[in-house]
């Protein structure tokens, strides 16, 4: 259990930042973006690594949820958690785009006490912050964080239903169009949401996939407008990493900083 405390906190912890700035990121990978037919299946990876989407590192799946077209949770059948990554299979029986999301949160900081910095426990919770400051406490920071990680699955066309309806917390990705069947002749826009209003001007981090493959990362920066979007021309077809983070008020009493994080595996594929 502590393990899997420590993993989700620092899942958390590499996406308070921007994608940029770190060398191992969370990510969500199926092992197809597209399916035909009245259903199919679809096999779902999870994990965080340095070389985009190679094993590494397992994430939980303690907080995955599915999401259908229409809007109503899916159950995660067959989940394991093996050394490198966390695995489930998704049953896809409705036509349209299904969104998959990982979220995480905690809080994190220290104080000094006589002078000697000291640090508050990692699996602390925001119930315990208070008591867990001595009174003579000085220069108390208290970090809140919250990560949201997502990708999608679409059986037959792309749908904008209700499984794209934000939740008003943290920062959140609303499709401008669909969320699937991207091309690379084709630009796309994204909308971020900050606590469910735009988050203008914010950093925006597009990766391709295969990084173990190049000796630069390939990193494109990008910036929303005041509306909160941004437009992204995909260089190439294959799979992407696309990150942000941004702050906000802390909704934790006793918090003095909150980050938010959002990363997305998106694949663009030929016309």
């Amino acid at each position: 259990m502590k393990t899997r405390i420590l993993a989700a906190l620092g899942a958390v912890s590499m996406l308070a930042m921007s994608g940029a700035a770190q060398a191992h990121h969370p990510w969500i990978l199926p092992s197809s973006t597209m399916a035909d037919g009245q259903d199919a299946w679809v096999t779902i990876d999870v994990g965080v690594s340095e070389a985009l989407f190679a094993p590494e590192r397992p994430a939980p799946l303690t907080n995955v949820k599915v999401w259908a077209p229409d809007g109503s949770e899916v159950a995660v059948e067959g989940g394991v958690t093996s050394k490198q990554r966390s695995s489930f299979d998704l049953h896809l029986t409705q036509q349209g785009t299904y969104k998959i999301t990982n979220t995480g949160g905690g809080v994190m900081g220290g104080y000094k006490q006589n002078g000697e910095m000291k640090r508050l426990p990692r699996d602390i919770t925001p119930d315990k912050i208070a008591s867990s400051i001595p009174a003579d406490a000085t220069d108390v920071r208290i970090n809140e964080m919250s990560s949201r990680v997502e990708s999608f699955v679409t059986l037959g066309a792309p749908s904008e239903g209700a499984a794209f309806k934000p939740t008003g917390k943290g920062l959140e990705l609303e499709p401008v169009g669909h969320m699937s069947d991207f091309v690379t002749d084709e630009p796309a826009k994204f909308r971020f949401l900050a606590d469910g209003k735009p988050a203008a001007n914010i950093a925006v981090t597009l990766i391709p996939g295969g990084t173990r493959y190049r000796d630069a990362r390939g990193e494109i920066s990008l910036t929303t407008d005041a509306n909160g979007v941004v437009e992204i021309k995909w260089p190439e077809a294959g799979m992407y990493w696309l990150g942000a983070s941004a702050k906000g008020a802390p909704t934790v009493q006793g918090a003095t900083e909150r980050r938010m994080s959002y990363a997305a595996t998106i694949e663009v594929l030929t016309p």
